[in-house]
């Protein structure tokens, strides 16, 4: 694809030269991510941050990524805080915000308001989730750190095995991640899940499509006995239409070190998109975990600023830039 000023909207979007390309960049921001360095190549742009449903990591990462490379980010959070609670429409939203940002990244709680709202901006659009429908960027970020942890155990994304658990009925996280994972050859997906939160029918056509083999379970065990990922996600309370309805389900597949001991391979990966629900009736992955060298979750969220950083840098057509405008950073180094 052609990125220059392009709207980031769906995982459809890419294929795996772009998947590449995207990688690539990412690796190139990890010192001025880390604090080693300092690149100014946005000096003078500005972010809308825009998310109409609660979000921590995706719009801090956002906006940090987007001060990493030297741009300002003006945010709006809640539909209290924005003219929609007057009645305003998306279009009307999008023609005003868009004229003050450069590029906007948006979150939404119904499926294809992001595209709705892309349609009448006059600049780029990233959707940083919209409903339970896709989260491309999170994909993204997911698929950049399966990457980087095969790699330090001598293994790519072709020939993967990865146990997706949980909610994969609302869970727009595993959608995003499973069309990704179309792209490359002969990967093995277990799906585990209860019945009534299996993964959506088109998104398992697709992979079958794809030559994938797919195994639907409701078993954890079965799931993540020969997994190198284990991609666990939290039920997705706020899809549901009660908190009664979402208890049915809480706390079905809990990970602690004694069943990843009894279970996974010494080196299976443990990944989460985050949030986890560590109240007690849930307990996804319990902290017990925190200790294992596996657990790559605090990775994961640190691998969403360096791909955030290369989206922007691609879509403003300043990935060719970083270096001329990098300096030294004289107050502080990050380990």
């Amino acid at each position: 694809m052609d990125f220059v000023g392009s709207h980031i909207l769906s995982i459809d979007q890419f294929d795996r030269s772009d998947i590449e390309k995207i990688f690539a960049v990412a690796d190139r921001m990890e010192p001025y991510a880390l604090r080693r360095k300092k690149t100014r190549v946005l000096e003078g742009a500005i972010l809308g941050n825009m998310f109409f449903e609660p979000s921590t990591r995706t719009r801090l990462s956002f906006g940090a990524a987007f001060n990493l490379l030297g741009g300002q980010v003006r945010e709006t959070t809640g539909f209290a805080s924005s003219a929609l609670v007057k009645g305003e429409s998306l279009f009307d939203t999008a023609r005003v915000i868009s004229g003050y940002s450069d590029i906007i990244c948006m979150r939404h709680p119904e499926s294809g308001s992001v595209a709705e709202f892309s349609q009448a901006s006059r600049v780029p659009v990233i959707n940083g989730g919209d409903g339970s429908n896709e989260h491309p960027t999170q994909a993204l970020l997911d698929l950049y750190t399966i990457k980087r942890e095969l790699v330090d155990r001598g293994a790519g994304i072709d020939g993967l095995k990865i146990a997706m658990i949980g909610d994969l009925k609302y869970g727009r996280t595993v959608h995003s991640l499973s069309q990704l994972l179309g792209l490359y050859k002969d990967v093995e997906i277990y799906l585990v899940s209860p019945k009534e939160l299996r993964m959506p029918d088109y998104i398992e056509e697709r992979l079958r499509k794809a030559g994938h083999r797919l195994v639907v379970t409701e078993s954890l065990e079965e799931g993540i006995n020969n997994a190198q990922i284990v991609y666990s996600t939290r039920i997705q309370e706020e899809r549901f239409k009660s908190t009664e309805e979402a208890d049915l389900y809480r706390g079905r597949f809990r990970i602690n070190q004694a069943i990843y001991t009894a279970n996974c391979q010494p080196n299976t990966v443990i990944m989460h998109p985050l949030p986890r629900d560590s109240r007690a009736e849930a307990n996804e992955l319990d902290g017990d975990l925190d200790a294992n060298p596996n657990l790559a979750i605090f990775r994961q969220a640190d691998n969403g600023v360096l791909v955030r950083m290369a989206l922007f840098a691609l879509i403003l057509k300043v990935d060719h830039l970083l270096e001329k405008y990098e300096r030294e950073v004289s107050w502080f180094t990050r380990k």
